[in-house]
């Protein structure tokens, strides 16, 4: 490979993570929330948009959620642990909610948006961009549209709930999240720890194949070291911004590909598909914060229809129960991957 070639495959690495650093600098600056992951999705979707050559390698994005499987696992104390039987009535919510929420999407995708019944059904499930792109697409579904839906219906739920919970809730972002965290406060034998349980928890939660296994297995193993008081030590704040950056600019090279001119109709549906299910995840919230007296920005970030990766980041960069909000899209995925698909063929959908 030539220097020249060299180059020309750095570059648009260099591009996304330099304009996610700067968007992501200028949102904190402004006082947004959640400014490092937001300014940097803003900003490489403003340059994807415009045609600029933005894109990250795929290990790059997986090493960054495997810090956040590590993060969500630390959340999981002895106390968080002993409330999770508080959590029946808001997980069996959740299973109401995709119900209500993926048929009002599947009616608006077929009637409003005029896509055919298998794009519309995938592009409604409220899964995984990656599994329900992936299984739509075997199916007969359009796959580059099932995949911008979700796309958009993340973005959409990643921008404007923080900025809504700041606005309405009161909850603010501090600086790098709940609790300031500098990279010597964390000692040699912890690192080596937390490693162990990013490199390993991604590795046999891939070999199992577990849905989004980079977040899951870190999360699972890291809570296991942290209940049995191997170590009490999470990763600095410096390395989760790193991650936020990382996260946020993956979402925006999503859009690399696609001319505005092309398929702004699409991101308009998907806008609007996205914002039709966060307005159910709000009324659930309501009730449910109602009824159980669980803080409404908990549950909401536990509802909310975006990945499992950005929504658990938005929930310990605003100090929200991450082990709450981890777990309600653990169940949310696993429920959808597990029903997709047979709940498809009961239907009889055709192309």
């Amino acid at each position: 490979m030539t220097r020249f070639e060299t180059l020309r495959g750095i570059l648009p690495a260099a591009t996304a993570l330099a304009a996610g650093t700067l968007g992501g600098a200028v949102f904190f600056w402004v006082g947004l929330p959640l400014p490092w992951m937001l300014g940097a999705m803003t900003s490489v979707t403003i340059c994807a948009l415009a045609g600029l050559r933005v894109a990250l390698p795929r290990h790059l994005r997986g090493s960054c959620i495997t810090v956040l499987g590590v993060m969500l696992g630390a959340s999981f104390t002895p106390a968080v642990i002993a409330r999770m039987g508080d959590w029946g009535v808001t997980l069996a919510a959740l299973l109401v909610w995709g119900l209500i929420s993926g048929t009002a999407g599947w009616f608006y995708f077929r009637r409003r948006a005029g896509f055919d019944p298998i794009t519309s059904y995938f592009a409604a499930a409220p899964g995984g961009l990656n599994e329900m792109t992936l299984v739509g697409a075997q199916l007969g579904g359009d796959e580059r549209r099932i995949s911008l839906i979700h796309a958009t219906r993340v973005f959409v739920a990643v921008f404007s709930i923080p900025i809504w919970l700041r606005l309405q809730d009161g909850v603010s972002a501090p600086m790098g999240g709940p609790s300031y965290a500098t990279l010597a406060s964390v000692g040699l034998d912890d690192y080596l720890i937390l490693g162990a349980c990013a490199v390993i928890g991604a590795f046999v939660a891939g070999r199992l194949r577990i849905p989004a296994a980079g977040v899951i297995g870190p999360m699972l193993l890291s809570a296991a070291v942290h209940l049995l008081g191997i170590t009490d030590s999470a990763p600095p704040t410096l390395i989760l911004s790193a991650a936020q950056v990382v996260v946020g600019a993956t979402l925006g090279c999503r859009f690399v590909g696609y001319p505005l001119a092309q398929v702004g109709r699409t991101i308009l549906h998907g806008a609007v598909a996205g914002a039709i299910m966060v307005a159910f995840a709000l009324a659930a919230s309501v009730l449910l914060a109602q009824a159980t007296g669980i803080r409404l920005a908990t549950i909401l970030l536990g509802f909310a229809p975006g990945g499992l990766a950005e929504m658990s980041l938005v929930a310990i960069a605003l100090g929200v129960d991450a082990a709450f909000v981890a777990t309600h899209h653990l169940a949310r995925i696993v429920l959808v991957v597990l029903c997709a698909t047979p709940l498809f063929r009961i239907l009889g959908l055709r192309r």
